[in-house]
């Protein structure tokens, strides 16, 4: 008793030199090292084969807003950042030379009672009258339990009644862009307001929906991820679908590129032949966990739905990319959209 006993199997290993069992185990580590390296989820385009001539941005509040929301929010510095001409303008120009036909200026978050933020009149007309030929689709919705109240019969008679409102004094709003957030797949209480909604818009307007991107066991969270029954449900009930392809808490570049080829696939199949825009970052959130900008960014993005749209022919309901958001876009990284991904740009494909 309380004698410890060495088999020789156990002595022989014990002296085995240090470097007999190093050296494997590095070896190994090299190897995984190297095949990372030489792993290539994602592919860089240049030569504009993705690029239909029909991309989306979500834009900021100011372009619609109303006075009280640039004295509440301490902007008033920022009037003439939105209501000069110039710069109505000069978003024209941007939108024209990025090969942008959608945008979804801000107009979240709506009131717990349901009414939409008020909208200066006048300004609407001047940025319509500035982007003519381009869709504008007022951003609406917000916190999904707050702002948004899906079940509260009053909530969403006074918010599809504002909706139609607004449509009918601005005609010239192409529709409406949804966003609902967070929104768990199988909520049954969205697709019935999506009816209601549907039911309170104006001939010909469009509804478009901040649609969530397949689940993933990277990021295995339901309440930002839709399966695809419940994508379909939604699909069906909109005109066009924006897939929201961030937020995931990617760590890892090449994983993140992995995951936006899948999800570029998966989505095209599974929105009902709607149109479809594959949504792109290029915020930054800092001190968050669901987001990491080194990573989830416009190049790891781009590359991955590149590597998607190029895995066999692309579906006829692929509309293009969207970005969020226009307020946090860089030169560089608008220099990088236009040089890897729109059409016109002489370039390559590099595996």
């Amino acid at each position: 008793m309380g004698t410890n006993y060495v088999t020789p199997k156990t002595r022989t290993f014990l002296k085995r030199p240090p470097w007999r069992t190093l050296v494997p185990g590095i070896t190994l580590l090299l190897v995984l090292w190297c095949a990372y390296l030489l792993w290539r989820p994602g592919l860089d385009v240049r030569d504009g084969r993705h690029d239909r001539g029909q991309n989306g941005l979500w834009l900021a509040h100011g372009w619609l807003g109303a006075d009280d929301w640039f004295f509440r929010n301490g902007k008033t510095n920022e009037f003439s950042k939105y209501r000069d001409p110039q710069k109505i303008q000069g978003l024209s120009e941007r939108l024209r030379r990025y090969h942008i036909k959608d945008v979804f200026p801000h107009l979240c978050p709506a009131e717990p009672d349901g009414h939409l933020p008020q909208v200066d009149d006048a300004q609407v007309e001047r940025v319509l009258d500035g982007l003519a030929g381009i869709r504008v689709m007022p951003w609406i919705g917000g916190p999904n339990g707050g702002n948004v109240r899906l079940t509260n019969g009053k909530w969403r008679s006074a918010f599809t009644n504002d909706v139609s409102a607004l449509l009918r004094a601005h005609p010239r709003f192409a529709g409406v862009h949804l966003n609902v957030e967070p929104l768990p797949t199988g909520d049954t209480n969205f697709l019935g307001f999506l009816d209601q909604l549907r039911s309170a818009l104006p001939e010909g307007k469009l509804l478009s929906i901040a649609a969530y991107p397949p689940p993933t066991r990277w990021h295995p969270y339901p309440d930002v991820h839709w399966d695809e029954n419940y994508f379909g449900e939604v699909a069906r009930r909109c005109d066009q679908v924006v897939v929201m392809m961030y937020d995931a808490g990617q760590r890892i570049p090449k994983f993140y590129q992995l995951l936006m080829a899948y999800w570029t696939q998966e989505v095209l199949n599974w929105s009902c032949g709607k149109p479809v825009l594959l949504g792109i970052p290029t915020y930054e959130d800092p001190g968050v966990e669901y987001h990491h900008p080194d990573v989830e960014n416009i190049t790891n993005a781009l590359m991955g739905v590149h590597r998607g749209l190029s895995a066999k022919a692309v579906p006829t309901n692929y509309q293009g990319v969207a970005i969020y958001a226009d307020w946090e876009t860089s030169e560089a990284e608008w220099n990088f959209f236009q040089n890897h991904f729109l059409r016109g740009e002489r370039g390559h494909a590099t595996h």
